[in-house]
């Protein structure tokens, strides 16, 4: 496979604003800009108005809003011809039922229920329906069915739109509504009370059966295609925890990829290990946060952990893994209930108990206990067989009054002597993943708020800072066993951009400083949660300058989320209001206004420091560089949709032109600095790959040695600066020297010439980085 695996990847998002010709318009920039593969986001016909194409409504054609086949046609022709590869990003796992007739598998579902062609490609328990599909779109009313209506063949509720089956036409709303395939309830029933999977808890997206083959046939037909016909290169696969059988899924796609690489997003955890799948590797996030770590200094822990409890009235600053269980906890046992009742329906009640409602109570105890005790997003059993026994013997130890029920639990979640698995034991790995993401990136990242950079996707925010030298040792093992993984520093998913995060890493460096920004702005503006204020206020300072209208959506958004305040379900209209207080603060308010203008002028220059050195350090360790789009510039954007506004292309391709005028740019707002980085090492990485064949750590002698990170990828050395704060008070890098070797360099980024020992005060003297390359 790893001859197929492009040397570099740039991540569009294509949307009804920006289609596959708007696309094609721009592969002139990227292939200059060093771009040797583009990725798509997903193409196949999603909602209406979806900006983000994870929620396809029909698996069978190319979405016409983002251009339509011929389009795609297009775009594969236009790359082709100018030496790209194409990758697509495909989500297996679900598709949107938001409006039924957009879908038309499931509007057939619902109109011929069980008898329906497409009923078992949907995941969907009937018997626990009663042989009826239950949507959740019912307002909170009592009377709610008498809002239904029967309007040219159709049941309607609002705007809401439901086929008839046959013979139904004529009786009155309540009746035609009794007598469907599918039952109208209450959205709050939705958490306990479905019948069908979900993505996560997403009641508009529903879960398919990939694992039946006839299923998977109709779902990729289409992707066959492409790949049949030459217009993909390769794949990004969405979400596979949520899939039955991932590994039998990735080895049916493998034969349909034909030895294109595929990269799935899976999140490790720790030191977790990837299953044996036929993969080029991941899409990135266990590169992300151990690149982030590095740039993070230690010294600013104890401070800032002291700075969160402080502010924190519920104390949940205080014990990250206590904080993951409860709140991993707390999702089992509301908005993913229907997912752990499932699991509980395929286990089945004990054989002799005298009350079955009692036993299933029991079960699902033990189910949603075990679930927030899991160590990582799920198991592949029998591969991850360790990680089950230790979640059963920590779950046994928080709850001992539940040991006979996790005995059981335990005993039917484990693999057959064949290596058999068990429906229950399927069902509840599919389930522990969407547990956890929902517990802990969705909820537990917006409670914790000691550092704000380092609630980020595939991170662990207890895990402070990274030593350098462990830094090396996990790039060493990252090139044996992950060579051909995606890197990446910024997704559509990411909380925060790279950028929003170098700046906010700077405040591990003064804790001080932000302990009293923090009590200045908080005696003119506060909403009573002091965590929740701390994290937001370091994304506004990190994500400075912002607009007001994206700094509402965040703090909204990210309140909710965190679910203490208010919530999605039971928003706190008085919080809320104040929430939107606090933000205009930062713009009304002179005092807050000051405080945020001048901690954002201090983040300036050490935030740039760290972003361009976390871009360089990402385009060169060893796996395959993605770049997300507009990240070749500064991109200061918070959590989604924020981070899919519209990129600027023009401006970057007139300031690219600019730089290879052979102009040096100076650090500033236009982000030049950081597209002379970005485009070098692209370039470097996908016109002389030899340079990137191997990884040795490259130290440096002298005093301010634990200010770089450095490493030479078999003849392309990278060198930045970390912990800028602390080098400038310290007096910068003094006789701080590297020795390079006898070899003649060429740093790409400045032309200089070096070889030998050289003083990093000389090398850094224009840039905080810098990327040699050995002559051709």
């Amino acid at each position: 496979m790893s001859q197929d695996v492009p040397e570099n990847t740039y991540r569009l998002q294509i949307t009804p604003g920006f289609t596959l010709r708007d696309a094609t318009q721009v592969l002139d920039y990227l292939r200059r800009l060093g771009v040797d593969a583009v990725y798509l986001s997903p193409l196949l016909q999603s909602a209406a108005g979806s900006d983000h194409g994870y929620d396809v409504v029909d698996p069978t054609r190319v979405d016409e809003a983002r251009g339509g086949p011929e389009a795609l046609r297009e775009f594969a022709d236009a790359a082709h011809l100018r030496g790209f590869r194409v990758v697509v990003d495909i989500v297996p796992n679900h598709l949107g039922v938001a409006v039924p007739h957009e879908n038309p598998w499931w509007w057939d579902v619902l109109r011929s229920g069980q008898g329906s062609a497409f009923a078992d490609h949907f995941d969907i328990d009937w018997a626990f329906g009663g042989g009826r599909l239950r949507l959740p779109v019912l307002g909170d009313g009592p009377d709610e069915l008498d809002a239904l209506r029967v309007v040219d063949g159709e049941l309607r509720y609002y705007e809401h739109r439901f086929p008839l089956a046959p013979g139904t036409e004529f009786a009155s709303p309540r009746e035609v509504h009794a007598r469907q395939h599918y039952e109208l309830i209450s959205w709050r029933r939705a958490d306990a009370e479905l019948n069908y999977r979900r993505f996560f808890a997403v009641n508009s997206l529903a879960g398919l059966r990939v694992e039946d083959p006839r299923v998977f046939e109709a779902t990729h037909a289409e992707i066959g295609r492409w790949l049949r016909e030459g217009l993909v290169d390769g794949l990004r696969v969405d979400h596979p925890d949520g899939l039955r059988d991932p590994g039998d899924y990735l080895r049916r796609l493998a034969g349909l990829a034909d030895g294109r690489p595929i990269w799935v997003e899976k999140i490790l955890e720790g030191d977790e290990r990837i299953p044996d799948w036929p993969i080029a590797g991941t899409t990135g996030y266990d590169a992300l946060g151990i690149v982030d770590r590095v740039f993070v200094d230690p010294a600013g822990e104890e401070p800032l952990t002291a700075l969160a409890e402080e502010h924190d009235a519920r104390e949940e600053s205080r014990d990250w893994p206590g904080l993951v269980h409860r709140r991993k906890r707390a999702a089992a046992d509301g908005i993913l209930r229907s997912e752990v009742l499932r699991v509980v329906r395929e286990l089945g009640s004990p054989a002799g108990e005298p009350d079955p409602e009692a036993a299933s109570e029991t079960w699902a105890d033990a189910v949603a206990e075990l679930a927030a005790c899991f160590p990582v997003y799920r198991s592949y059993l029998p591969f991850g067989a360790d990680h089950l026994s230790a979640a059963l013997d920590a779950a046994a130890a928080s709850r001992p009054d539940l040991a006979d029920a996790l005995n059981g639990v335990g005993e039917a979640f484990a693999p057959g002597p064949d290596g058999g698995i068990a429906p229950a034991s399927a069902r509840f790995q599919q389930t522990s993943g969407a547990i956890m993401a929902k517990g802990v990136e969705d909820n537990a990242f917006y409670r914790y708020s000691r550092l704000a950079s380092l609630t980020e996707v595939g991170g662990d925010p207890s895990e402070f800072a990274l030593p350098v030298g462990e830094f090396h040792r996990l790039q060493e093992r990252r090139l044996a066993a992950l060579p051909h993984s995606l890197t990446t520093l910024s997704t559509h998913d990411t909380k925060r951009s790279e950028d929003t995060r170098a700046r906010i890493a700077v405040l591990a460096e003064l804790p001080e400083r932000w302990g009293r920004f923090l009590a200045a702005v908080r005696l003119r503006v506060s909403v009573g949660d002091g965590s929740l204020e701390n994290l937001l206020w370091q994304s506004i300072v990190g994500a400075w300058p912002a607009s007001r209208e994206r700094l509402h959506a965040y703090a909204l958004k990210a309140a909710r989320e965190a679910g203490a305040s208010t919530s999605w379900a039971d928003p706190d209209a008085s919080f809320e209001d104040a929430l939107g207080e606090l933000v205009d603060a930062a713009f009304d308010d002179a005092r807050v206004a000051a405080e945020v203008t001048a901690i954002a002028a201090i983040l300036d220059a050490p935030g740039a420091s760290n972003g361009l050195g976390a871009k360089l350090v990402q385009l060169t360790l060893p796996g395959v560089p993605d770049v997300y789009q507009g990240s070749e510039r500064w991109e200061r954007s918070l959590v989604d949709p924020d981070n899919r506004r519209p990129v600027e292309f023009d401006a970057a391709a007139g300031l690219l032109a600019h730089l290879d005028e052979g102009r040096l740019p100076p650090i500033d707002s236009s982000g030049a600095a950081k597209l002379l980085v970005t485009s070098r090492a692209l370039r470097l990485r996908r016109d002389r790959p030899e340079l990137f064949s191997e990884y040795r750590p490259v130290t440096a002698s002298g005093d301010r040695a634990d200010h770089l990170v450095a490493f030479d990828r078999g003849g392309a050395i990278t060198l930045a600066t970390r912990l800028p704060v602390g080098l400038a008070a310290a007096g910068g890098w003094g006789d701080t020297s590297v020795d390079l070797g006898d070899a003649a360099l060429r740093d790409e980024l400045t032309g200089r010439e070096v070889s030998g020992r050289v003083r990093l005060a000389e090398l850094f003297d224009r840039y905080p980085v810098a990327l040699l390359a050995v002559g051709r």
